[in-house]
């Protein structure tokens, strides 16, 4: 396991496939296509998470209790989450996209960035890129994911073969933002480009709500009378820096096209994988968490994870009936101690558990980042993290207040002449500098 660079795009295609968990569904049962229908939420059952379009008709919307859906739209149909089945079907899309470009990052389920620098030498301009990209993700049709241990084969199973779900959105442009409001403008099965230099014209007339904006900032806006990105970006930056602070900068950058946030590339790691298929489903929560200490207790000691710490961890379940659980948790410091990998993933097991019995149990190691000296040795790795973590979020906090307030309202308390017997002598005031 070795570090590589990671590899960067200006130019993207932002492949969006929405509502990417209910498309999922469909395309191995397509009679769900034909009637409203809406998954139940993976944290909670009692919820709705996506809704089909059928059923927003009838005022049907995601958040909604069981209750309260049925009463709206006595004939909806509900669909148990399987979240390991649609991970399986996006880490398909991601391969076949990587067919295309090396350059991919996943912005959520369903939503993926192209990095396109250069394949214009390959595949011509910017509608050839998005026509092959559209060819790729169409013709896919990849076979069942193998992992380190065998999978249950059953005809429940045999349902996560399905081919990648369609229609998807494709949008071209400089950047993220930009490929992402296009592909949100496009129609299903075909493709927005943005030429260079038309970012801002293109811009200026789309929706507030495309921004990546929090209810209350949402709300400001609106009760300012802004309603589109060029309202937005007709305002003098420091003005809307004075009032949303750093958040507003950004904002008002992503707003005027002055903004162009470049495609990361990141290679996807082999995995490590640990997993524990049970003799009778196991609902006894005391008893999955002690199966996940002993698997995590196995995935550490295995051979490819020696001088590496763990920082990305996701856990599979499947369930009875053909039902699945999966959570995925990013630690802040990476470690190679098994009770702090174990900890969040425990908090998630506790608010969230499996909705049925477990079958398999299986711990995923998915991100890793390289030990260091101090780790093997002392173990001091974590508490130096943790300090330079508290002084990242001070210094920010810090040139929050100065840009918010125009002026410096932290401070030091510093010894200056600490034998003197006048008290304001002892000790001076200075500027806090992170």
């Amino acid at each position: 396991m070795t570090q590589k660079p990671h590899l960067t795009s200006a130019h993207a295609a932002c492949c969006w496939i929405p509502l990417f968990a209910l498309r999922c569904e469909e395309a191995r049962r397509p009679e769900l296509a034909a009637r409203p229908g809406a998954l139940l939420s993976p944290e909670d059952p009692r919820r709705l998470w996506q809704v089909s379009p059928l059923a927003r008709r009838t005022g049907v919307k995601p958040g909604l209790t069981v209750s309260q859906a049925i009463g709206l739209c006595p004939a909806l149909r509900l669909c148990e989450p399987d979240p390991v089945h649609y991970d399986e079907q996006f880490t398909r899309l991601l391969t076949a996209l990587r067919d295309v470009s090396p350059v991919i990052e996943a912005a959520e389920l369903g939503r993926v960035f192209v990095g396109t620098d250069g394949l214009e030498r390959i595949f011509g301009g910017p509608e050839k890129i998005v026509e092959e990209i559209l060819c790729a993700v169409r013709g896919a049709r990849l076979p069942p994911l193998q992992t380190e241990d065998p999978v249950s084969t059953d005809s429940n199973r045999a349902l996560r073969t399905a081919h990648i779900p369609a229609p998807v959105r494709l949008g071209w442009g400089k950047g993220k933002f930009v490929s992402w409001v296009a592909a949100s403008r496009a129609r299903p099965g075909q493709a927005v480009v943005v030429q260079p230099g038309g970012e801002a014209a293109f811009l200026a007339l789309q929706p507030l709500a495309v921004l990546p904006l929090d209810p209350d900032t949402h709300r400001r806006l609106r009760q300012l009378g802004l309603c589109t990105l060029g309202d937005l970006a007709a305002l003098p930056e420091e003005a809307v820096v004075a009032q949303f602070g750093r958040a507003g900068r950004r904002l008002w950058r992503l707003a005027a096209g002055a903004l162009a946030e470049p495609i990361v590339g990141r290679e996807m790691p082999q995995p490590i994988v640990a997993a524990l298929a049970f003799f009778s489903p196991v609902a006894d929560r005391e008893m999955l968490a002690q199966a996940l200490e002993q698997l995590i207790e196995r995935a550490l000691k295995h051979p490819r994870r020696t001088g590496w710490r763990v920082q990305q961890v996701r856990v599979r379940a499947e369930l009875e009936r053909g039902a699945s659980w999966l959570v995925e948790t990013v630690l802040k410091d990476p470690t190679a101690e098994r009770g702090r990998i174990a900890a969040p993933l425990k908090t998630r097991l506790e608010q969230s558990p499996p909705a049925k019995a477990v079958e398999r149990l299986a711990v995923e190691f998915t991100g890793f980042a390289p030990g260091t000296a101090e780790l093997q040795l002392f173990a001091r790795d974590a508490s130096a993290a943790a300090r330079a973590g508290r002084r990242r979020a001070l210094r920010h906090a810090a040139e929050e207040i100065q840009i918010r307030l125009h002026r410096t309202m932290l401070h030091h308390v510093i010894e200056v002449q600490p034998w003197s017997r006048i008290p304001e002598r002892r000790y001076a005031l200075i500027d806090f500098e992170a």
